[in-house]
């Protein structure tokens, strides 16, 4: 299975783009023409939309928060974050849950 464009192996993990929409009427985690988009209820002050959206990734794809860490745009909506693991199980979770969410 090819990976899908957000996501990236790299040698102690896998980095993901994903785009993140604070004050959602509801929380989501989907995929929208490509993009890894997660939907908040958290306001976007003092990291409550980042710690919310770590912690919906985290629920997903049945990971500790503590493997998640976000390395790029912490600050705005569209951002990188890292995820701590052997790249090829990663991969292949985030792949089972885009089959279980498709």
């Amino acid at each position: 299975m090819i990976d899908p464009s957000f996501l990236r192996r790299g040698a102690s993990g896998v980095t993901v783009d994903l785009r993140v929409q604070p004050r959602a009427r509801r929380t989501a985690l989907e995929i929208a023409r490509g993009t890894l988009k997660a939907a908040v209820t958290a306001p976007p002050e003092d990291g409550k939309a980042n710690d919310a959206a770590i912690a919906l990734l985290a629920e997903a794809w049945r990971l500790p928060k503590s493997s998640f860490d976000i390395v790029k745009g912490a600050s705005t909506r569209t951002k990188t974050v890292s995820v701590a693991g052997e790249p090829g199980a990663l991969a292949d979770r985030i792949a089972r849950w885009m089959e279980s969410h498709a």
